[in-house]
């Protein structure tokens, strides 16, 4: 069986005990092709981000850089600016031809929240290979608010996969010619390119730019905070804007987007020689996401951008990273939008759920 695993598949993993929990994994983590992971009961202060390393541990590196310990049983607050690494409640014994791969939730990312995996001797963030067994940790670091988290929160997930799954261009051609991926013309050039809205059908909103000194955000407050509190509304008539360098945007793609049930797909920045800019973290595109029969029709990509070294004119169809495609290895019991609840289901220019409409 190659590709993504759906949801059916993670629960066999779990029975099997390849993904194991304390307390156990519960029905809510479980998404079509994806697992929510949840953090534990505590949290470290450290000097530095940092990855373990082939020959160490994450115990062996926070002896070297933690500064003190945070209990979260309460609730307690992550403060901008600073790196926290916490163990989350998961636990892997990946078999030999199974990998794993792990992202900020949507709306970990909306907030510019920097959510990344790490493990026992891992060489690279959010990429578990094959064979791992050991423990899983979330490192953080709140870029643009602080706030306030508990245990058991879900800010990151985890893929599986087993081979190659993922589409090369020829593939993601025939695929577009079968099911139409976007509203329009393709980009496809190692995968399907995104570009940002800067002319809104109506009106003149393109964008949010995150506020400099705000208040905490606690995560579990749903469509409780207004949004003057904590970003800037950007506008512009005339198709452009210039990103300040260290800012932090909420922007939308022009393209409304289609991903079909049979696969998943992930967005990646695009290269760095397009300007002094990136999209900020890559995510997950669940299947069935903008899938006319799980409620959709089309919908786009939200577009969290941060500017680097110099200010960048940033113009309307300007192409600013790309959706990777994978093959699913089943089509997933549940759909996003379809059979489960989703925050962003036919979206447009959104902030995370935080946030009142």
């Amino acid at each position: 069986m190659i590709g993504v695993l759906p949801s059916q598949s993670l629960r066999a993993l779990i029975a099997q005990g390849v993904l194991t929990s304390t307390p156990p994994v519960i029905e809510a983590q479980i998404q079509p092709a994806s697992l929510d992971l949840r953090l534990g009961t505590r949290a470290h202060r450290v000097r530095a981000s940092f990855l373990t390393g082939a020959a160490a541990s994450v115990a062996d590196r926070l002896a070297d850089f933690a500064m003190h310990e945070v209990d979260l049983t309460a609730g307690a607050v992550l403060e901008k600016g600073c790196v926290y690494v916490v163990p989350l409640l998961e636990h892997l014994a990946l078999p030999r031809g199974l990998h794993a791969v792990a992202n900020a939730k949507s709306s970990t990312g909306r907030l510019d929240l920097l959510t990344r995996t790490i493990t026992d001797h891992g060489t690279e963030f959010d990429r578990i290979p094959d064979g791992y067994t050991g423990p899983l940790y979330a490192e953080i670091c709140p870029r643009s608010f602080s706030v306030l988290v508990r245990p058991g929160m879900r800010l990151n997930q985890i893929r599986f996969r087993q081979g190659q799954a993922r589409l090369d261009d020829t593939a993601l051609r025939a695929l577009h010619h079968e099911t139409p991926l976007v509203d329009g013309t393709p980009m496809i050039d190692d995968g399907l390119g995104f570009s940002v809205d800067l002319r809104p059908a109506t009106g003149t909103l393109v964008g949010y730019r995150a506020k400099p000194h705000t208040g905490v955000i606690d995560l579990d407050k749903i469509a409780h905070y207004t949004p003057a509190d904590f970003w800037e509304e950007l506008h512009t008539d005339q198709g452009r804007i210039i990103l300040d360098p260290g800012a932090f945007y909420i922007l939308v793609s022009r393209e409304a987007v289609v991903i079909p049930p049979t696969h998943a797909a992930e967005m990646a920045p695009f290269l760095a020689l397009a300007g002094e800019f990136r999209v900020h973290y890559a995510g997950f595109f669940d299947p069935g996401f903008g899938w006319a029969a799980a409620g959709g029709a089309g919908a786009r990509g939200v577009l969290e951008v941060r500017c680097h070294e110099a200010p960048f004119v940033l113009e309307h169809g300007q192409i600013v990273g790309r959706l990777v495609y994978e093959t699913m290895a089943a089509v997933p019991a549940r759909l996003y939008g379809a059979d489960l609840s989703s925050n962003y289901q036919g979206q447009g220019l959104k902030l995370s759920k935080h946030f009142k409409t």
